[in-house]
């Protein structure tokens, strides 16, 4: 590579940008945005505590008193806590997504801010900032390196997560462009995560994000102590682009182009089940509700939806279905369980051998619409029809998710975390999140551990 290309690297100028727009005013929207995606992280963080992935992460941890491992009494080293905190944000498969990247960016980013954030005086503006300029990274990356066939073999989380991660948190800790060049280009090395779970319902997704965060830090720290990253990861010959989506990077990569920003293209699940599967779920309910009927009248289902969601490791699968995460990520099991039980809950998913959703999940047909193959990324849609034993089709159509409100955000997250740490404690935290009260957003962490902000 010759030096006029290691010069007009993608890179540094995006690193240029981020630190511009970390220094200049953030529109309110993006600020809303930002707190109600931290406030649903630390929801489904508190809520997975106790599960099997969330256990495991927490028991690997090292013994030390740098940062803290939510709604536990651990305290740890900052890669370990940032390590555990995304598994456990994980752990519902409920995390925001970004349907443009496919991939969920709350999991990476919340967990190193916080980690970084106990330890460094960071303003709430500065960490929210960096936050957003996180998400505007990995979304901006990953709209140009997850193509289909990528998609099917590499975990997307995985893939941009590492870049979103170092960008958030040099960014926060007001690195220097140069230093955090370095620190983004170390972490892209650790780009990874294979799509092979979904075929075998094993656990390696819930650690997809985990190995992000945990990577992101270290990265920052190596940079710090003078190691340098190529500045051309992203488009150089053997950089990000060339090596997954196998193409040169036409055009650059522009960051909040036209004053846009990809947080406002997140959206928080009101269902803990994969993303492709949301729209389906929820309008097979409502065309049950249309027609009346007990799921046994049901003799026929069309699920009509779009090429990225059938072409997803494990979202066509018709079963069988060893462990939940099988369930979860199946449109079909998900459609059959929201018509069995005439609900979307996480209970559906542990009904793996109920001979009703099983006899749903026969009478499932796939098509393609090809309005919701073009209005996706922007767009999710989809349409399920029912034939009943009557004669009838009762259909219902949705052009989009129905998403999780900022009201329900909050309800989950004053649920779950008041179970923890008790009412008050959780209303408190909550309140210092929307800014109603004092400061001190980056080092919220240790208010979610068990030992409270005094431990």
């Amino acid at each position: 590579m010759n030096a006029m290309t290691v010069n007009n690297a993608v890179l540094p100028g995006l690193i240029a940008k981020g630190f511009a727009v970390a220094g200049a005013e953030m529109p309110e929207a993006w600020d809303r945005k930002a707190r109600i995606c931290l406030t649903d992280f630390l929801s489904c963080a508190f809520e997975a505590a106790d599960l099997p992935w969330s256990r495991q992460a927490r028991e690997v941890a090292v013994s030390a008193g740098e940062a803290t491992i939510l709604a536990g009494s651990e305290r740890t080293s900052a890669e370990d806590a940032a390590f555990a905190n995304a598994v456990a944000g994980h752990g519902l498969v409920r995390e925001d997504m970004h349907a443009g990247s496919i991939a969920h960016l709350g999991v990476v980013i919340w967990p190193v801010l916080l980690a970084l954030g106990e330890k460094a005086a960071v303003s709430n503006e500065a960490f929210l900032r960096a936050a957003v300029i996180g998400y505007e990274v990995g979304g901006r990356i990953g709209r140009e390196v997850m193509t289909p066939e990528v998609a099917r073999l590499f975990r997307p989380t995985g893939i941009v997560g590492p870049y979103a991660g170092a960008f958030a948190g040099a960014v926060a800790l007001g690195l220097d462009e140069k230093t955090a060049s370095s620190a983004v280009s170390l972490a892209a090395n650790c780009s990874a995560g294979l799509n092979e779970w979904p075929h075998n319902g094993a656990d390696e997704m819930y650690f997809h994000p985990g190995f992000a965060a945990r990577n992101a830090i270290r990265a920052i720290r190596l940079a710090e102590a003078g190691a340098w990253g190529s500045p051309s990861i992203i488009e150089g010959p053997a950089g990000t682009v060339a090596a997954y989506a196998r193409k040169r990077l036409e055009n650059g990569i522009t960051l909040f182009p036209g004053g846009d920003a990809e947080i406002l293209a997140v959206f928080n699940k009101q269902v803990p089940a994969c993303n492709f599967a949301q729209s389906p779920c929820q309008a097979a309910v409502a065309a049950l509700e249309k027609a009346g009927v007990a799921s046994a009248a049901i003799t026929g289902i069309t699920v009509e939806t779009y090429d990225a969601a059938l072409n997803y490791p494990g979202c066509a699968h018709k079963g069988p279905y060893g462990t939940p995460l099988q369930a979860k990520m199946s449109i079909a099991f998900g459609v059959a369980a929201a018509l069995a039980r005439g609900e979307i809950a996480e209970a559906n998913y542990a009904a793996l051998d109920d001979a009703e959703i099983g006899r749903l999940i026969g009478l499932i047909d796939f098509r393609i619409d090809e309005t919701f193959n073009a209005a996706f990324p922007r767009k999710q849609g989809t349409r399920v029809s029912l034939e009943l034993e009557d004669g009838r089709v009762v259909s219902h159509e949705m052009d989009d998710i129905a998403f999780a409100d900022a009201a329900l955000i909050e309800r989950r997250f004053l649920a779950a975390a008041g179970d923890r740490l008790g009412g008050e404690r959780a209303a408190e935290i909550l309140d210092i999140i929307k800014g109603k009260a004092g400061s001190g957003i980056a080092g919220i962490a240790r208010a979610c551990g068990l030992g409270g902000a005094g431990s």
